[in-house]
């Protein structure tokens, strides 16, 4: 499993990881097992938390429990981390000391005929009605879900982007996360890879 890339950001560990293993690689060398039905979700789950473990050791799959929200967290555990996969890359994010949130995704044209469900009018004036820019977007919000892992948001209505800045292939996204008393000017970092996006926070 080829290392795609990897920083520090301050007290968080951002990885990303490109799947080359075949799945025995993950049930005989790693011990690690999937119930997922179709084989690129099996390895899309084998691999996102190999890449987990190789960071946190001291974890157990078996304190890995599902928020109502979609989330993985393991209750008790002294870290806060996130994961996401999209074929054939896995990233994760991984904090010491506040929750976080990560999303990949590799571009597909399609996307341009969904933008309307999770992009206001101002933010697809924003995003130019360019795919790459729009899958960025698309990881923002997702990054944000996860970070905030009650459930319940309105992907247009309560996580408005107001402003893009890019620099090459890194951008940073900012957007005013409003939710009842959750309330958050949060400022995201992303990047446009050849073949996907991702955004943390």
């Amino acid at each position: 499993m080829p290392l795609f890339k990897q920083w520090q950001d301050n007290k968080t560990t951002i990885s990303i990881w490109k799947i080359e293993e075949e799945e025995d690689f993950f049930l005989k060398n790693a011990g690690l097992k999937s119930d997922k039905k179709f084989l690129h979700r099996r390895l899309e789950h084998l691999a996102s938390r190999y890449v987990l473990l190789q960071f946190l050791p001291d974890l157990s799959l078996d304190q890995i429990v599902i928020s109502d929200s979609g989330k993985p967290h393991a209750p008790g555990h002294p870290a806060y981390f996130s994961i996401s996969h999209s074929f054939p890359y896995a990233a994760v994010a991984i904090s010491h000391d506040q929750e976080t949130g990560i999303d990949i995704q590799v571009y597909q044209e399609k996307i341009l005929r969904l933008q309307h469900k999770f992009l206001s009018e101002q933010e697809q004036s924003l995003f130019e009605n360019d795919p790459k820019k729009i899958t960025l977007a698309w990881t923002a919000k997702e990054a944000t879900f996860k970070w905030y892992a009650l459930g319940g948001v309105d992907f247009i209505r309560h996580m408005p982007i107001s402003d893009l800045k890019l620099k090459g292939s890194h951008a940073h996204l900012r957007m005013q996360f409003s939710k009842e008393h959750h309330h958050h000017d949060l400022t995201l970092k992303g990047g446009m890879e050849d073949d996907f996006a991702w955004a943390y926070l």
